[in-house]
């Protein structure tokens, strides 16, 4: 008798165990109850791109050596000034000339002069129209042949380091937007001008460059500095958009979240095609309107309990022994 009284309570206890579960489980699960947010499908401008570091360099590079070695007498250019061709850069002296006036030099003024207009100084041109962009002498300075007195550039451009995974979606002539790391701020619209031929590599990764061009050159831009470029592989206008975030893939179908008609209270899956894609965008081809609603999952975290209520892991002040 004893102990089947203690079967029956037993099983009274598991009762009231599993009920008080089941009313908190139903009462916490009301309120825990999934919210979304309704969203439209908006137009707009969406593009595909390829997204990629590089470098402001030269398109062309000529360094300038004396085709004498001697001391240089004046510099008549400075860094970053334009040049034509055939401009002078700066005199020179070749060494028999400059031991000749030190000699001349300790006779006199007159005597000085005499050797100064009789040996005439050698000049050292530009070779082509460009910008100088290094100037590594000064006046006084002895150099020799093997020397470079100046470096010029035709103009600046930035050379594109792409993936092999990503250089069969690049072609000539598509724009590009560069960005310099020095100044951010600064944005500058460009063309792919040339893909080269040979790869290198780079972390076990083949590499090819990609020179751009850009639009214009700011007066920021030095040779070397490092950039980040957006090559627009493929751009559309007036497209038909939604955030990343409305769109999932279900059982190998792409899909979208909706209210039924009938049931505003339930939710059904609808299939969608999908088009362009950017960070916050998706481009949707078929299977939705403009003047169609779509559900995002809210996604935020809240601790059940009740409105207001604390978080039990926190320490609590003035608690109660």
């Amino acid at each position: 008798m004893g102990r089947r009284k203690m079967v029956v309570g037993g099983v009274l206890v598991a009762l009231l165990v599993f009920g008080a579960v089941g009313f908190y489980y139903f009462s916490n699960n009301k309120s825990a109850k999934q919210s979304f947010e309704e969203v439209r499908p908006s137009r707009g401008t969406i593009s595909s791109t390829v997204s990629t570091t590089g470098a402001v360099e030269p398109q062309t590079r000529v360094k300038i050596q004396s085709s004498v070695g001697g001391r240089i007498e004046e510099i008549l250019v400075e860094e970053g000034q334009q040049v034509k061709k055939g401009e002078v850069l700066a005199m020179l002296s070749s060494t028999e000339r400059a031991a000749l006036l030190d000699a001349a030099k300790l006779q006199g003024k007159s005597e000085q002069g005499y050797w100064q207009k009789v040996y005439k100084e050698t000049a050292v041109v530009a070779p082509m129209a460009g910008q100088v962009i290094v100037r590594s002498v000064d006046p006084g300075q002895t150099v020799t042949t093997s020397d470079a007195l100046f470096v010029l550039s035709d103009r600046l451009l930035v050379k594109a380091y792409v993936d092999e995974t990503d250089i069969g979606r690049v072609k000539v002539g598509q724009k590009a937007v560069i960005g310099l790391d020095a100044y951010p701020e600064i944005k500058v619209n460009g063309i792919v001008d040339h893909i080269y031929y040979e790869s290198y590599l780079q972390n076990n990764v083949n590499i090819y460059n990609v020179d751009v061009i850009p639009e214009r050159i700011p007066e920021v831009f030095r040779s070397g500095m490092s950039a980040n470029i957006e090559i627009i592989v493929q751009e559309k206008q007036n497209a038909l958009l939604l955030p990343v975030a409305a769109v999932q893939s279900r059982e190998g179908k792409t899909v979208v979240l909706q209210r039924r008609r009938s049931k505003p209270d339930e939710v059904r899956f609808h299939s969608v095609q999908t088009g362009l894609q950017d960070d916050a965008h998706i481009e949707i081809l078929e299977g939705l309107t403009e003047s169609a609603v779509v559900l995002l999952p809210d996604t935020s975290f809240v601790l059940p309990g009740k409105k207001g209520g604390s978080n039990p892991f926190m320490p609590q002040r003035n608690r109660r022994r």
